[in-house]
């Protein structure tokens, strides 16, 4: 399924994925979440869409075929495959483990045949494994919004420390369930109040309005890790303000216009504002260990692969509880 030059629907199409590399793996799709990222790249948000584009880059599968040079990778195995799908291997990045730094890191959408399909293919060290007992119909969202809610937690926070969320929605979400799990004290900010009820019930142990100002300058000089989900402008001197010395407001949401940041509200305190793209494989494999060690799944709504327009038009009108995910329905 692709995105078709001006239209505004996907169509299915059959595409020869051509021959396949000596380090690839072939998965057959069996399910793949719906980003906000793959929104995001339909609409060309972030100016770097290609099309036609074949979206899709949280997938669970079986493994149909590896090539030659593949390690590691099984036939029949069930893996997955998350926002990147390659790298050079061979760069300073990638040779310290930080393949998703490298500057040839290959997304899996944008240049790539992603998994909105029938199959999809990645590099072998970009195609996981997926513990025993994590559902495979609810573990794609895990590989891209999980990883990137997981990462900065697992760099930044330690389990004493106090870490707030800001926004409860489809990465939010899953950050609560991971901060909580990791043993922190989780606070919860959204926009909306009927939320606070379900955040608690996520994992958080309080739970407050961004859009009143009084418990932001009540929570002053509080938090050690701050992550913010959200892609909208906020008080951001306030949400700054939170942070005890030494703290972290951590950016997740792609947030379009620039964030305006008093050096001097760092400075004093010793904060730091930072940001960060999915995840390392080390680290994906390792959030993925943590989730089934935790039982930790995203909330999810399925819609079949052939409904993918209308799960299309259900995320951008933001009424997704809270991840999306298409399950194959395809016909041999």
């Amino acid at each position: 399924m692709g995105r078709q030059g001006a239209e505004t629907t996907h169509v299915l199409e059959t595409v020869d994925l051509g021959p396949l590399g000596a380090e690839e793996v072939e998965v057959a799709v069996e399910s793949c979440g719906l980003c906000h990222s793959d929104l995001s790249v339909f609409n060309n948000d972030w100016g770097i869409s290609q099309y036609p584009a074949i979206l899709g880059h949280e997938v669970t599968g079986r493994v149909t075929a590896v090539g030659p040079n593949t390690k590691r990778i099984k036939l029949g195995q069930r893996v997955g495959v998350g926002w990147n799908s390659g790298s050079c291997m061979h760069c300073r990045q990638c040779m310290s483990g930080n393949h998703n730094l490298c500057p040839e890191v290959q997304m899996t959408i944008v240049g790539h045949r992603g998994g909105f399909a029938s199959h999809v293919r990645s590099h072998w060290a970009w195609t996981f494994p997926l513990p025993e007992n994590l559902n495979s119909a609810e573990a794609g969202p895990l590989l891209c919004g999980g990883v990137t809610v997981f990462a900065p937690i697992a760099m930044y926070a330690k389990p004493t420390q106090r870490v707030g969320i800001i926004g409860i929605g489809s990465l939010g979400h899953m950050a609560v369930k991971f901060a909580a799990a990791y043993g922190c004290h989780v606070t919860a900010f959204t926009s909306s109040e009927s939320k606070f009820d379900e955040a608690k019930g996520l994992g958080a142990h309080d739970a407050f309005s961004t859009a009143d100002p009084a418990p932001l300058k009540k929570l002053a000089g509080s938090f050690d890790l701050l992550i913010s989900t959200v892609n909208v402008k906020l008080d951001w001197d306030a949400i700054i303000g939170t942070l005890a010395p030494n703290g972290r407001l951590h950016v997740l949401g792609a947030v379009l216009e620039p964030i305006p940041v008093s050096v001097f509200s760092l400075m004093m305190q010793q904060r730091s504002v930072s940001s960060s793209p999915a995840g390392s494989p080390v680290t994906i494999e390792t959030m993925l260990d943590f989730a089934a060690r935790h039982h930790i799944a995203p909330v999810t709504e399925h819609f079949p692969m052939s409904k993918i327009n209308d799960a299309f038009a259900r995320l951008e009108a933001g009424k997704a509880h809270y991840r999306i995910v298409l399950d194959a329905d395809f016909s041999e």
